[in-house]
């Protein structure tokens, strides 16, 4: 950017020597007699002094200067300097050559538009530079000197160009009158007429060159504010609020920057507190069934990371590619742990029963997954839908469905049952076999693992077994970290 931005500025000031020079020749019969050598060097002189001075003095000045007042600071530097070159070689030509101060009033003139078009081009230049380069910072509105307003600001550039743009004409257009009319009247006025053409033609490409540049200068500066207003915005439809609007600028995009960033923090403070109320939800639920319950709360936290695991991995596999991403994982990793909330339904004979039940215990022991679903269905109704209790009511209701259909409640087969159960289902299968009840001993990982690859295609979905193979050092790993203590 600052390579641009000086090869930005070496440009405008060469266009201003040549400008300056093809056009003072023209408005100024003085400078007209002048050798183009001669008129080249009384014109770029000044403006190589200047240029210099610019750079050292600009620089210094710049440094000193608030981000969001520097493309004002800038237009001040580039158009003073211009219009001190201007008035330099109006002064210099006046002393060593006798030049005429109405020829030094038109070349002034000439210098000042140069000045005006070059100064707002290198501040939206400089508002671009200070956009990027302080892209990552946030400011508050309150830090800036004073908000320049949008509307202030076409004006003050509208209205000089139209004046200046009129002046420049009228002095092209008044000096090759009084040279037509100087012309004998026998002459022919056909090449005269020509050259005022010519004259006016260049004048006004000039002129349009400038504004079109000045146009597309600007339309950037817009492109760049209303794209990362429109970034952030887009982002936080979609529910990702750790963004915000950078303000560089002292103008209405400031304010709207401020109060963007403000809203988007406080739909993060209010997701936030909503995502704690649902975790302090999940746990206190787990906490209910853990305490009926003859399993340890070391098993709900296997569990719910074995999900994780598993769903990691199978988002990558082309079936589940657009039914996992990192947000519902992240809400199955906190479902998990209501699998068993259903049993604080059950009685106590049977689900703290030391040994195993008969079979009219275990159709009772069945029941948790419907009281499971029941319970958080009645949460559910009142948080809707889409509440974050979906998830966590599947896993209750189907974490004991199994691939080939002879699971309960229901008796899903395949595809039918929900992906959040089959993935609990390996989780759930697996971390009993490795715990110890009261009924049996803990299983060897290898033991479980063979039993878990048996149940592949009958048991459990093909896709979540292949991905505990894949991804069986990370259970071993989560067995030894979450171990019951003895």
């Amino acid at each position: 950017m600052r390579k641009e931005f000086a090869v930005r500025i070496s440009t405008h000031y060469f266009a201003a020597a040549l400008i300056l020079t093809l056009y003072g020749s023209q408005v100024c019969p003085f400078l007209e007699s002048l050798s183009f050598f001669r008129l080249l060097t009384a014109v770029c002189g000044p403006l190589f002094l200047v240029f210099l001075f610019r750079l050292v003095i600009g620089r210094k000045i710049l440094k000193q200067t608030s981000p969001p007042e520097q493309p004002k600071c800038q237009f001040f530097i580039e158009s003073g300097a211009l219009l001190l070159a201007g008035l330099g070689t109006t002064l210099f030509n006046v002393v060593f050559y006798q030049f005429p101060l109405v020829s030094g009033l038109k070349l002034v003139i000439g210098g000042i538009t140069l000045a005006f078009f070059v100064g707002i081009d290198m501040a939206l230049a400089r508002e671009r530079w200070v956009a990027e380069e302080f892209a990552t910072q946030l400011r508050d509105p309150e830090e800036l000197e004073e908000i320049f307003p949008l509307t202030r600001k076409m004006a003050l550039v509208g209205v000089p160009v139209a004046f200046l743009a009129g002046a420049i004409l009228s002095l092209v257009i008044l000096q090759d009158l009084e040279w037509i009319r100087d012309l004998s009247s026998d002459a022919s006025l056909v090449l005269p007429t020509q050259a005022v053409i010519a004259e006016i033609f260049f004048v006004v490409a000039v002129l349009l060159l400038y504004v079109i540049n000045l146009i597309i200068s600007y339309a950037g500066n817009l492109k760049i504010f209303f794209d990362r207003q429109s970034t952030i915005l887009i982002a936080a439809s979609q529910g990702k609020l750790d963004g915000f609007v950078p303000i560089t600028t002292n103008d209405e995009f400031a304010l709207i920057g401020h109060y963007t960033n403000t809203m988007i923090k406080g739909l993060r403070e209010r997701t936030e507190a909503l995502a704690s109320t649902r975790d302090v939800t999940i746990r206190v639920l787990a906490s209910l069934a853990e305490t009926r319950d003859n399993e340890t709360g070391q098993h709900i936290i296997r569990t719910q990371h074995y999900v994780r695991i598993l769903a990691e991995k199978v988002r990558h596999y082309p079936p589940f590619r657009d039914e996992l991403d990192e947000a519902t994982i992240e809400l199955l990793f906190k479902s998990a742990p209501l699998h068993d909330v259903g049993k604080v339904g059950i009685p106590d004979r049977i689900l703290l029963k030391p040994g195993r039940l008969t079979a009219e215990e275990f159709e009772v022991m069945k029941r948790h997954t419907l009281y499971g679903r029941n319970t958080l269905r009645v949460a559910e109704a009142e948080l809707g839908e889409d509440s974050f209790l979906h998830l966590a009511t599947e896993i209750a209701y189907t974490h004991h469905e199994k691939w080939d259909g002879s699971g309960y409640p229901q008796g899903l087969k395949g595809s039918d049952i929900p992906l959040s159960g089959r993935l609990m289902a390996v989780a759930d299968v697996y971390d009993a076999l490795i715990s110890r009840r009261i009924y049996k001993p803990p299983f060897s990982h290898p033991k479980a693992y063979n039993i878990i690859l048996a149940g592949k295609g009958s048991h459990f979905d093909p896709a979540m077994v292949d991905a505990f193979v894949e991804c069986e050092e990370s259970f071993k790993r989560v067995a030894a970290e979450h171990a019951d203590r003895e």
